[in-house]
């Protein structure tokens, strides 16, 4: 019998040393493919919705909204997704290899503290930064105290609200997204790709360029999806800062103009681009496949090359100054308002809003990486486009605003309820009354549909790195599907699947749109907090509240980050 190291094994001509034996059974699992249709229904359901209320109007906005709404908003909403995307791939890929590739200062340290920042809701973020640079702010009277200014005519100073400083706060908050995908494949790599470069002579930026880049690809293109996707969906970061979006535009047509089939249609619009843009994901990613042949691999850490003087002071304001704008920047402003209020940290309602905020993010969380994990695994045993085109489909829920999407999934619970409540009294007499709408039930499916996609390319990123007939090996030796699934890779995936419920964790605590149309009467989340106390303009209470989300969201980041650190050194 074959060792399970010589077993993953590929021969000089690149082929599996299986090809000359008798091919492994190809499985056609029936019931996975009918648990995927399920699961892509559930996700289509608020979607479904939405056509029929976008169908159901009269059409008679739709001029407006074509000749003044949507040329601009469109293009507006291009130039800041082309800008977020360029700003987050250059911050979390470079701070990705800096930390996995090079040994220099607090590098332990910022191996998890980059990951920080995603810990601070856009909308906070952008309330934080308006407030640091505004002209009372500290920036600008240190500017003015420094070179003697008395007005703000005397120098230039770029305007926050604005196009470039909406992008400018999304870069600071998403570029995790990427730091993330990135960071775990560079971790994954192992040390035979970067040695054999260098024992060819290459240099380590050449090595970093040429070979590494081009293999963490597929998990750069799912980490900027995710990031454009956020951008996309971002509402309350965009309205501060005064840039007209489509997001904006979505919902300023449902408040302003009283059109709910009017947002809708362009909620439609919205989809439209997004499934472009991860088609376009895909379309780059074709063909960009790289594994390592040897499983014993897998879990090798990459060498770290020991940094000059001058590199290392350079490679430390590289890894600071995200850390600082995109986590010390709001800390610091929430942290001055909440200070004044300490009195409220023992408000009965702020403790009942984090109970009800972590079982929330915890509940969605397990609940969406089982389903990205079930999703990821049908693609890999059917091996067909349809089951492929069917995980697409999967993601179409972090297309639409939470607004939106809540208010699809509102309509199709209530009917589903309604349904259901009508066929009781028929059959049994009796009435069910709301079993799913406004519950907690209705909050964490609407999380779920919204954060699929998130948890199921933290875990593709992970799984494109694996051997591609590494559970056939397992399969061979007498395992079934599911026992190969459980003995061997999801072990090598737990990388992966720590990103994915993080991830999902964090970006549940933030959420709030979804869950002020959803949640039950009387049920509030820390999000929802702060938006009833920023409506009563209690802006102090409010930053308790907005303060305790950051917390709550950095401790599993931290965790995660530690989990996923690989501080032992290691020699050329």
């Amino acid at each position: 019998m074959l060792a399970p190291d010589d077993a993953m094994e590929m021969n000089a001509t690149g082929k599996d040393v299986f090809a000359a034996r008798k091919p492994v059974k190809r499985y056609r699992h029936p019931f996975v493919m009918a648990l995927t249709v399920a699961i892509c229904a559930i996700v289509l359901l608020p979607v479904a919705t939405l056509a029929i209320i976008a169908l159901s109007g009269t059409g008679e906005d739709w001029p407006h909204l074509a000749r003044n709404v949507l040329p601009g908003a469109t293009l507006t909403t291009l130039y800041l997704l082309a800008m977020v995307s360029v700003g987050t791939a250059t911050i979390g890929v470079a701070t990705a290899w800096l930390v996995v590739g090079y040994d220099f200062p607090l590098r332990p340290f910022f191996s998890w503290a980059l990951v920080l920042p995603l810990a601070v809701p856009p909308y906070l973020a952008a309330y934080a930064f308006g407030e640091f640079f505004l002209f009372s702010g500290p920036v600008q009277s240190a500017l003015r105290a420094l070179f003697g200014f008395a007005s703000p005519q005397q120098y230039w100073f770029p305007e926050i609200r604005s196009t470039g400083g909406a992008a400018f706060v999304l870069t600071c908050v998403l570029y995790p997204y990427v730091y993330l995908t990135s960071r775990v494949v560079f971790l994954m790599q192992g040390r035979n790709i970067a040695d054999v470069a260098r024992t060819l002579g290459a240099r380590p930026a050449k090595v970093f360029f040429r070979v590494l880049l081009p293999v963490a690809r597929p998990a750069i293109g799912a980490g900027v999806a995710l990031v454009l996707m956020e951008t996309i969906n971002d509402i309350g970061a965009s309205e501060f800062l005064g840039v007209r979006t489509l997001t904006t535009a979505v919902f300023t047509t449902w408040i302003n103009r009283s059109s709910l089939e009017g947002a809708a249609q362009l909620a439609l619009v919205m989809l439209v681009l997004v499934l472009l843009l991860l088609a376009a994901e895909q379309f780059a990613r074709r063909r960009q496949r790289f594994h390592n042949v040897r499983a014993t691999q897998l879990k090798a850490r990459p060498p770290r090359v020991r940094l000059s003087v001058p590199g290392q002071i350079v490679a430390l304001v590289a890894v600071t100054l995200p850390v600082l704008f995109g986590f010390g920047v709001p800390l610091l402003v929430f942290g001055q308002y909440a200070s004044r209020r300490l009195d409220y940290l023992l408000n009965a309602d702020l403790a009942e809003a984090f109970v009800n905020s972590i079982f929330t993010a915890s509940a969605a969380a397990l609940l969406t990486v089982t389903l990205a994990l079930l999703l990821i695994n049908a693609v890999r045993l059917s091996r067909s486009r349809l089951t492929g085109g069917l995980v697409r489909i999967g993601s179409v829920g972090y297309a639409l605003p939470g607004t939106i999407m809540g208010l699809g999934l509102l309509f199709a619970l209530a009917r589903l309820d309604n349904t259901v409540d009508h066929f009781a009294r028929e059959t049994f007499g009796v009435s069910t009354g709301l079993l799913l709408t406004g519950s907690a039930a209705a909050v964490i499916l609407a999380c779920t549909i919204r954060f699929l996609a998130l948890a199921e390319g933290a875990v593709r990123s992970g799984m494109e790195k694996l051997p591609p007939h590494l559970d056939e090996a397992a399969r061979s030796l007498g395992k079934t599907p599911a026992r190969s699934a459980a003995l061997v890779l999801l072990p090598l995936l737990q990388p992966a699947i720590l990103t994915a419920l993080v991830l999902v964790f964090v970006d549940t605590v933030k959420e709030l749109s979804a869950t002020i149309l959803l949640r039950p009467f009387g049920f509030n989340t820390l999000a929802t907090l702060v938006y009833e106390n920023a409506s009563r303009a209690v802006v102090e209470d409010g930053a308790v509240a907005a303060l305790l989300i950051i917390v709550t969201a950095t401790v599993p980041v931290i965790l995660l980050s530690r989990a996923l650190a690989r501080d032992r050194a290691a020699s050329m």
